[in-house]
């Protein structure tokens, strides 16, 4: 009711998520000389003397960001911290505290919240990190979580999306794709059981890529093997929305290019049938589906003999000049333009 006449009233949808970040947060202003880095991330960085400070946060909302249909609370807990750990680890960093937000509708038991947060702790205990507080409220709208982790790193080890430098080597922990087939095959059971609900769920062999989506764990393990090998990675960044658009992250942060040789992207056997299954191309689910959780960065040449030694990590590409575009060598030898296609909540979505 506040638009003046004559204005074209704009959708947030237009913008999706990344564009409205940096619509919102183009004119910020820093104020006190300990944020070394504020937004643009995947973590605030304060320095806070002799290391700096890294504070991140994610707001996770019932019927956006998880499903209860299939997603058992105790998982969702878990996972609640681990996606949060995850961006302390993409900046090389080590998480110590996490702060929760609580909001409820009142259909959720004591019993309820309290599988929940079985599942906080226990991802708490296994990455030593410390529940310290936070707030509880109820909801109309669901269950809603919002966490937010600290953690620290050593000023000479911090890594941010970029930039890096031309002739870089692009790496990737893990394999990819396996969370959204994970999420197809969920999707096509709930389907199945609204349809008749004295079906039960196929998921026998899909326990993989099941885990993967319910249950993702955060790469602490390839921060030790950084630490280990002594590689300081040039650029890096936790794979949440797909492979291609953090990519594209990488590459604006370094103002360069990028070239992906498909068949060096990794892929496990049970994601590829899945999305064989589904009659799709599983490199589409490793650019496009997100929820990955592992961490994508960038090396200097020098460090190839090293890092080519690693079965945790795979070099996939390497940064070019930005003339040269953000492209994907297929199996066949083509060369398409990298789009990054992955999960964006803002964007208008047909029903």
């Amino acid at each position: 009711m506040f638009e003046k006449r004559g204005t074209k009233r704009m959708e947030i949808s237009e913008l999706g998520e990344f564009g409205l970040i940096d619509h919102l947060t183009s004119g910020v202003k820093i104020h006190h000389p300990q944020t070394v880095k504020g937004v643009g991330d995947d973590a605030a960085v304060i320095d806070s003397g002799d290391k700096f400070t890294l504070i991140t946060k994610d707001l996770l909302l019932e019927g956006i960001h998880f499903d209860l249909t299939y997603m058992p609370l105790k998982h969702l807990g878990y996972k609640a911290i681990v996606v949060n750990l995850s961006d302390i680890y993409a900046m090389n960093g080590t998480p110590q505290q996490v702060i929760i937000g609580l909001g409820m509708s009142n259909r959720f038991s004591l019993e309820a919240v309290e599988e929940l947060y079985a599942g906080m702790y226990l991802a708490c205990e296994k990455y030593k990190v410390d529940l310290v507080g936070g707030d509880t409220c109820s909801s109309v709208q669901g269950l809603v979580l919002s966490v937010t982790a600290v953690g620290t790193v050593a000023k000479d080890k911090v890594v941010y999306r970029g930039p890096a430098n031309e002739g870089d080597l692009l790496c990737v922990s893990g394999d990819l794709g396996g969370a959204y087939a994970g999420l197809l095959v969920l999707e096509r059971e709930k389907a199945v059981y609204k349809a008749n609900p004295e079906m039960q769920p196929e998921l026998h062999g899909y326990d993989y890529i099941l885990q993967r989506q319910l249950k993702p764990e955060a790469r602490m393990d390839i921060i030790e093997i950084l630490e280990k090998t002594g590689i300081k990675p040039t650029a890096m960044i936790d794979i949440s929305d797909g492979l291609a658009s953090e990519i594209k992250h990488i590459c604006k942060h370094s103002n360069l290019g990028c070239t992906v040789f498909e068949e060096k992207i990794p892929i496990e056997q049970f994601t590829y049938d899945a999305a064989r299954s589904f009659d799709m191309d599983p490199t589409l689910y490793a650019l496009n589906g997100g929820e990955d959780y592992e961490l994508l960065f960038t090396i200097r040449q020098a460090d190839y003999e090293i890092m080519k030694n690693i079965l945790e990590i795979s070099i996939i590409g390497f940064m070019t000049d930005k003339s040269m575009g953000v492209n994907l060598i297929t199996k066949s030898g083509s060369q398409v333009e990298i789009k990054a296609q992955g999960w964006d909540h803002m964007k208008e979505r047909s029903a």
